[in-house]
């Protein structure tokens, strides 16, 4: 099968969909791969490193999408890259659909089949392919929101772990899933006073086994929500339904009481922010003041550090890929219902049900769109 990988062309975007090493295993069973030109170069993989790996080197896009049967990548299609998609091309990457009307649209009317890592789930109900950018993403939260709290990015001149005789910064950390659990290991590890939110009674007892009392797990139904964000200094927005829109948790008021100079760092900003008046920003500008309260939204955080992040995701993405190459889209699909959980839209239909309610579209069950295919 022909394995394509465009150069990613969002703002400040520096993954690349495959590492040289996946590269290679997929070429060592008969498969061609076809890289754009410095695709991984700010990563810090060359076009050489591709083709000691058995790559070939393309010059464009265009080229890439014109010859692939799967295009592989890391962040949702930007609309430019819509109208290359072909009917019957498998795209095989983050998608977020929920938070993406206009993108939905584009892929429906290409008749592609869409695969998101964001969405498919292992035996427990997890998300493994999602996993590794939320725990890149919940470690950098806490790295951003300490900088942000610098007085020159606007902030309180608060040093998180405090200093000695000085109390340190109270973080509150809302979701205590990866993200949450990331966040809660590098504000530990900074000496701040953490409180873990979260609804589920079983995971705030794991996380205490985990962290002892250097996090205070907090049950979201027998707290005081106002009351523990409107005396934070920094709130880490990690809650997420898998490919739905995030909840709007954070009110408006809720910002309102904030101190001037607090910090907001939402990770669901990919699903729509769980903040209500967060939106999304960039790493060129990260940062927006509400009610003098610091808002960082980077909706692609894990694309920062792109060398960490191609690899770790890559561990986890290529033994899908793997099955998708050697058996075709449609086997691989119908034999594991994990990975049939990651179809969003096949071939013009949309299988995921999360994003159909989101835009009020028809649902079609992905195993019957499966049947239903010629």
């Amino acid at each position: 099968m022909i394995i394509g990988v465009p150069k990613e062309i969002k703002l400040q975007e520096h993954r690349i969909g495959l590492t040289p090493d996946s590269v290679q295993v997929l070429t060592k069973k008969g498969h061609e791969v076809l890289i754009q030109n410095n695709g991984g170069f700010e990563a810090g993989f060359t076009n050489e490193n591709y083709k000691n790996a058995g790559a070939k080197i393309v010059d464009t896009a265009e080229e890439i999408f014109k010859r692939s049967e799967i295009i592989v990548k890391v962040k949702e299609p930007q609309m430019n890259e819509v109208k290359m998609i072909r009917e019957n091309q498998i795209i095989f990457t983050y998608l977020h659909l929920a938070a993406a009307k206009e993108l939905t649209q584009g892929l429906i009317k290409s008749k592609s089949i869409c695969i998101a890592y964001e969405t498919v789930t292992d035996d427990n109900g997890r998300l493994p392919l999602l996993a590794p950018m939320s725990a890149v993403a919940g470690r950098m939260s806490i790295q951003a929101g300490a900088h942000s709290l610098e007085k020159n990015q606007k902030g309180r001149g608060l040093l998180l772990g405090g200093a000695p005789g000085v109390e340190p910064a109270n973080v509150v950390i809302l979701g205590g899933g990866v993200v949450g659990e990331n966040a809660a290991i590098i504000a530990t590890g900074m000496r701040s006073k953490v409180y873990v939110v979260d609804k589920s009674k079983d995971r705030l007892k794991q996380l205490h086994e985990m962290f002892g009392d250097k996090i205070i797990p907090t049950d979201s139904e027998k707290t005081d929500l106002n009351k523990l964000v409107s005396e934070c200094d920094l709130l880490v927005g990690g809650v997420l339904i898998p490919g739905a829109e995030a909840p709007k948790l954070i009110t408006k008021e809720m910002i309102k009481k904030m101190k001037r100079g607090s910090v907001v760092v939402d990770v669901a900003i990919d699903q729509g922010g769980c903040v209500e008046t967060s939106k999304p920003t960039t790493h060129a500008n990260p940062t927006f003041l509400v009610d003098d309260v610091v808002h960082y939204c980077v909706a692609n955080m894990p694309g920062g550090v792109p060398r960490t992040s191609t690899m770790a995701l890559n561990k986890a993405t290529l033994p899908l890929l793997v099955e998708l190459a050697d058996n075709g889209c449609k086997k691989t699909l119908q034999k594991n219902k994990n990975y049939l959980a990651g179809l969003n839209v096949y071939k013009g239909k949309v299988t995921f049900k999360g994003v159909a309610e989101a835009f009020k579209l028809n649902y079609t069950p992905p195993d019957k769109a499966l049947e239903e295919a010629n």
